[in-house]
């Protein structure tokens, strides 16, 4: 433990959904007191950056409804219970995106919002790409988007591109392709 740590004192279910669950918390802070924490527990997620051969990254559009308007997203997924997080990157690059990797690199993950969830999302590097088509989830209607790699950088920096993980697995993958 660290003089930081919260401990939780108790823990009751408010909301069980299918993909996450909200709890109330009692914690105890490191001076003693007392405070409540609503959390959303969430089974993590991943997120790849496929880059062709070309330099061209392979993006997807779709309507998010928490935003309330379409995004451009790097392809990702959320993990199935105990699945290890690279076999999830090969299976939804292709559900999401139409590509088999032939070679997935670890660029590191992040929290969502660790305020108040506890998805992290784990961000690979997707090379060597093969079409290769899987079913879509039922619920899942997007339009696969590909951009030169600098181009989606470009929207970075002029706001059209506002999702976090993805803002985050493109800077890592140009910083990874640049060394």
């Amino acid at each position: 433990m660290t003089p930081l740590d919260e401990k939780i004192l108790s823990s009751e279910p408010v909301y069980l959904g299918r993909l996450v669950k909200l709890y109330v918390e009692t914690v105890e802070l490191p001076d003693g007191n007392r405070s409540i924490r609503e959390i959303v527990r969430h089974p993590g997620a991943v997120a790849m950056v496929p880059l062709l051969a070309g330099g061209e990254v392979v993006l997807v559009r779709q309507f998010r409804g928490a935003a309330d308007r379409v995004l451009l997203e790097i392809p990702a997924g959320t993990l199935e219970a105990g699945e290890d997080p690279l076999a999830a990157a090969g299976r939804e690059l292709q559900e999401e995106a139409g590509y088999r990797p032939g070679k997935l690199d670890r660029l590191g993950g992040e929290f969502t919002a660790p305020g108040y969830t506890s998805e992290f999302i784990h961000l690979f590097l997707a090379t060597e790409l093969e079409p290769s088509r899987l079913a879509r989830d039922a619920d899942e209607f997007l339009e696969v988007v590909t951009l030169p790699l600098d181009e989606a950088l470009r929207q970075i920096e002029t706001g059209e591109i506002q999702d976090g993980k993805t803002i985050i697995g493109l800077l890592l993958a140009a910083r990874k392709m640049r060394r």
